[in-house]
């Protein structure tokens, strides 16, 4: 189940048939073997959201809440249980391997292999989806990783090897390659589990100038709660309970689903500042 949040003012408009599009989509996990072949575990049971081209949309909820679950649906990684999901206008989720790589970027959590790999390399990996197994780039394929290298300005570590880069740097260099596939969506989960305050804040910052200068669509999950709020257009929030609320930032924190989601007996959410506190004792 989805549902607005209860507020009066209005999210940034997106334009019918634009960015994506989720109808009823039902989310979770087969199980498989003999004894219970084709039984779903049901995550999310019928998901309604927008995340609109030229706009930043995260992704929040507490652990177990269906976030990776989501995302991996949307980007191919596991099937939809039910409903539907379109980018653009066209059914995302039937899209053949090749073409929803050449449409949607992603960036996992997962810290990459360095390998003997330079940042180079590692963004003309990008161009796979576009150049086949051969691999062999031309110069529209050249011409699609500097670009991809300029837009995140990773110019002065192309050259430097990946294992002797910081974690803020390779993963500035992930995005770089998902955007040498030239999509239309940016898929990102937990993109900055692994960095220190500075870069994560230069990372939201980035995704959110890349949507904007790209007219891309980009959705991605994060536990930087406080800062994603500041950041982001617009907001999903699943309640762990299986339905999931949109607003923009500011909707979700004044409805006090911000507080419902995330309140604990020690921290309290407070929605005129934007930030959590110490809960007060009587």
């Amino acid at each position: 189940m989805s549902r607005d949040a209860p507020a009066a003012a209005t999210g940034t408009a997106t334009p019918a048939g634009t960015g994506l599009v989720l109808s009823g989509l039902a989310v979770g996990h087969r199980t498989e073997g003999t004894l219970r072949r084709g039984r779903a575990s049901t995550v999310l049971p019928a998901v309604d959201a927008v995340a609109g081209r030229g706009e930043l949309t995260v992704l929040l909820g507490t652990n177990g809440a269906g976030k990776s679950t989501l995302l991996r649906t949307l980007a191919g990684l596991q099937p939809a249980l039910g409903g539907s999901a379109r980018l653009d206008g066209d059914d995302l989720l039937g899209l053949r391997a090749g073409a929803r790589a050449r449409r949607v970027g992603v960036v996992l959590t997962d810290r990459p292999d360095p390998g003997l790999l330079t940042g180079r390399d590692v963004v003309e990996l990008g161009r796979l989806p576009h150049t086949g197994a051969a691999g062999v780039l031309g110069p529209d394929d050249d011409a699609a990783v500097d670009t991809a290298i300029d837009a995140v300005r990773a110019g002065p570590l192309a050259g430097r090897p990946l294992g002797r880069l910081s974690d803020g740097e390779r993963q500035r260099l992930m995005v770089a390659r998902a955007l040498a596939q030239q999509p239309s969506l940016l898929l990102l989960d937990e993109p900055s589990a692994f960095l220190d305050v500075a870069a994560r804040v230069a990372l939201l910052g980035l995704l959110r100038r890349l949507a904007r200068e790209q007219d891309l669509c980009v959705l991605l999950s994060t536990h930087d709660l406080e800062l994603a709020l500041r950041l982001a257009d617009r907001a999903w929030l699943l309640d762990g309970a299986g339905s999931l609320l949109t607003g923009t930032p500011g909707e979700l924190a004044t409805s006090g689903a911000i507080g419902a989601a995330f309140d604990t007996d020690e921290l309290v959410f407070e929605p005129d500042r934007g930030v959590f506190a110490l809960r007060t004792r009587d």
